[in-house]
């Protein structure tokens, strides 16, 4: 045993190494970071479950090359703020640098519970992943929102434009927000509780018409999210009477009811301004890969893609020009990233369906296909560029098939 503050020497390691049993041929078995004749056990101190969580950062695929950043983050690293009425946690550019175009915010409501009324300086887009939650809103020409949203269903907040959010019966929900900003932080939000904690008594019941008495009970601190009793089951029973009636632009999309791109190994469903018109700043696309299939080789010219991986495994290699490429391991709950224009692919590595979102800071989804790109180009040129045979080339599919 070495002295207490030794470093371990390189017989010590070697020992452990032998003392495991480890050759090279059972090394790579056991997940070992060893390739045919690279590389070498680990003889040190090391955390196996996060390893098999990210087998191609410990084994790389010999196609991995060069510096590249992280693209990677899972909400399960992130802080939880627990709150009586539900929690929160978000992923920025605090936790993954390289995301500068997006953050997300994971959020857990209780039957009842709020997400107290507040407004932000960005927008925000959501997805509704379990149960279902009420929605309100009034727009800067004094228009009101009231709707009922669950799984599957996104809404959108304009930058500015005050909103909450409430848990139905029985269990609430859980939703995801993505802001396209990445330095947005729940922080940073102008809450209606707090406003009122920072403004004189005199001047707020001046401003409302009302007596000052009628303010001794507000709180002391802004709420974030509380427990409160479920609003009226029945949704008209929450409308609020406004001579100029509802917003003009839909804020909520019932996503599952549209129709998906079918392709040979899945599908993708698109929400962008075409089809949900109020989100100016959020394109996205929730995509669905079948075991054995993936979605094709292809990059985005109008912006970074921010996704949140939702159930399934999902391996991803991203090309980064100047002969860089890295691949990395995705589970229900991470959040990837992908620089504008890089190339990717994202493999289903499990047995079950891999289902993931692409969101986007722009208005429209745009993405460009390998084979598509191919299959529109004079064959001859590709030919002298590949030197694949002619004939293969004629087979390459010339209609878009987001997934393969």
């Amino acid at each position: 045993m070495n002295p207490p503050g030794n470093s371990p020497t390189r017989r010590t390691l070697l020992a452990s190494v032998a003392a495991l049993g480890l050759t090279a041929a059972s090394a790579q078995e056991r997940s070992e970071p060893v390739m045919n004749s690279n590389g070498a056990p680990i003889a040190g101190p090391r955390n196996p479950e996060r390893e098999q969580e990210n087998p191609d950062i410990l084994r790389p695929p010999s196609t991995d090359h060069g510096s590249m950043p992280n693209l990677r983050f899972s909400f399960a690293d992130a802080h939880m703020k627990m709150r009586e009425g539900g929690w929160s946690r978000e992923v920025t550019q605090r936790e993954l640098p390289i995301s500068t175009t997006m953050a997300g915010v994971n959020m857990r409501l209780t039957s009842g519970g709020v997400r107290e009324l507040h407004w932000h300086k960005q927008a925000e887009w959501s997805f509704m992943l379990a149960g279902r939650a009420r929605i309100t809103a009034v727009d800067n020409d004094g228009h009101n929102f009231v709707a009922d949203v669950g799984p599957g269903d996104l809404w959108y907040f304009p930058a500015g434009i005050p909103h909450s959010i409430q848990g139905l019966p029985d269990d609430g929900c859980e939703f995801l927000l993505a802001f396209p900003d990445g330095e947005f932080s729940e922080d940073s939000t102008f809450a209606i509780t707090d406003l009122f904690t920072h403004n004189d008594r005199s001047t707020l019941a001046k401003n409302l018409g009302i007596g000052i008495n009628a303010l001794d009970r507000i709180p002391k601190e802004e709420l974030f999210i509380f427990q409160a009793e479920p609003p009226p089951q029945n949704l008209s029973a929450d409308a609020v009477r406004n001579r100029l009636r509802e917003v003009p632009s839909d804020m909520v999309f019932r996503l599952m009811q549209q129709p998906a791109t079918q392709s040979p190994g899945g599908n993708v469903r698109i929400a962008d301004t075409r089809n949900f018109p109020i989100s100016t700043d959020v394109a996205a696309a929730l995509v669905e890969v079948n075991p054995g299939h993936m979605r094709e080789l292809h990059w985005h010219p109008n912006a970074d893609e921010w996704q949140y991986y939702i159930s399934g495994k999902a391996r991803m290699t991203v090309f980064a020009a100047e002969a860089r490429a890295r691949t990395f391991d995705y589970r229900a709950g991470d959040v990837g990233y992908v620089p504008m224009s890089m190339s990717h692919f994202v493999e289903n590595a499990g047995s079950e369906p891999l289902r993931f979102l692409e969101l986007f800071k722009a208005p429209r989804f745009m993405d460009v296909s390998l084979a598509q790109w191919m299959a529109l180009t004079p064959p001859e040129l590709v030919h002298a560029h590949l030197k694949i045979d002619r004939a293969v080339l004629d087979q390459l599919r010339k209609d878009k098939q987001p997934v393969v």
